[in-house]
């Protein structure tokens, strides 16, 4: 932008996460200044390993298939391709999709919560009543394994753990449903499957889940149509903690910062990152289907708005 360097990298998300992106991000940029890394990775891998003998939650069996038991891909993957797009949210919209997810004695509900909430509504607008439509949310397992009693060495190790620790926990609803509920109640429908996931021991018994199946690998059933009722499906991943305001490789702080999720499949990926203002906005990237675009720029115009150069003070 207007002459300015940009800087990107590639990662496979088989082999880490984005918080472990975001630790590779800052440790460049501090390494690129002769600065000490102030996050040293961790690569211990037996912190996750499976218990023995391993735990059997039926529970993972509807959430997890075996990668063989999926249909072969759709035509329309290739036909109706999803589509890259990026959006501004400001501060008081946040707070208002907030204030109004928690309106008539409803629990107050996270910024995040509230806005997976407004989302699904918005997609629901575009499918049969008649058919499902799932939202995901993804969750970083860090902090939940140093809430029990772990020691402390344990615990930093965790924190600046390298790879993936993350679970998608979701839900699905009747689109017509979805469509008529209030957004508080659909923002209860969002905290009823998230809050469960926010464990150790939900952690641990998908370790032992994928463990118990080995040498197969399974998939989230977020990312599975099995029959004809299965509507869309969108996952939400909180980019919050990207270091946007850490990252200085000797020319200054960047003025915006985000990810890009270019994947063959057909279920949507949301990501909302702190502005590089600092001031409570959010840069949200999306890849939707089209028609998911189209609803999110109409439906959702007041809370999203066009990325545009005024917002990076150019």
């Amino acid at each position: 932008m207007c002459g300015g360097l940009v800087i990107g990298c590639a990662f496979d998300h088989r082999v880490v996460d984005a918080y472990s992106i975001n630790m590779f991000l800052t440790a460049w940029a501090e390494i690129s200044q002769s600065k000490p890394i102030s996050s040293l990775p961790s690569f211990r891998r037996s912190m996750l390993n499976p218990r023995r003998p391993p735990v059997i939650n039926t529970f993972y069996n509807k959430q997890f298939f075996p990668l063989s038991s999926l249909p072969p891909p759709q035509t329309s993957v290739l036909t109706n391709p999803l589509v890259s797009r990026m959006y501004y949210v400001e501060a008081k919209d946040i707070s208002y999709l907030q204030m109004q997810s928690s309106l008539n004695g409803n629990p107050k509900r996270s910024k995040l919560v509230s806005f997976t909430a407004f989302l699904w509504k918005i997609i629901a607008e575009c499918e049969d009543g008649f058919k499902t439509c799932k939202m995901g949310v993804v969750v970083d397992g860090r902090k939940r394994f140093d809430k029990l009693s772990l020691s402390n060495t344990m615990s930093i190790s965790m924190q600046n753990y390298f790879g993936n620790v993350i679970s998608i926990p979701n839900g699905e609803a009747n689109s017509s449903e979805l469509k008529e509920m209030p957004l508080g109640l659909v923002a209860e429908m969002v905290n009823e499957f998230v809050y469960p996931a926010m464990t150790e021991e939900h952690f641990r018994e998908i370790i032992d889940f994928v463990e118990l199946h080995r040498p197969e690998p399974v998939v989230g059933r977020i990312y599975a149509k099995l029959d004809e009722n299965d509507g869309e499906a969108v996952v939400v991943s909180s980019g919050q903690r990207f270091p946007v305001n850490s990252i200085d490789f000797g020319w200054g702080k960047p003025q915006f910062g985000s990810y890009h999720f270019p994947w063959g499949g057909q279920i949507g990926s949301v990501m909302p990152m702190p502005s590089a203002r600092n001031n409570g906005d959010w840069i949200v990237y999306m890849l939707l289907l089209r028609k998911h675009l189209d609803l999110v720029e109409t439906k959702g115009m007041n809370v999203f708005k066009p990325l545009t150069p005024s917002y990076f003070n150019l």
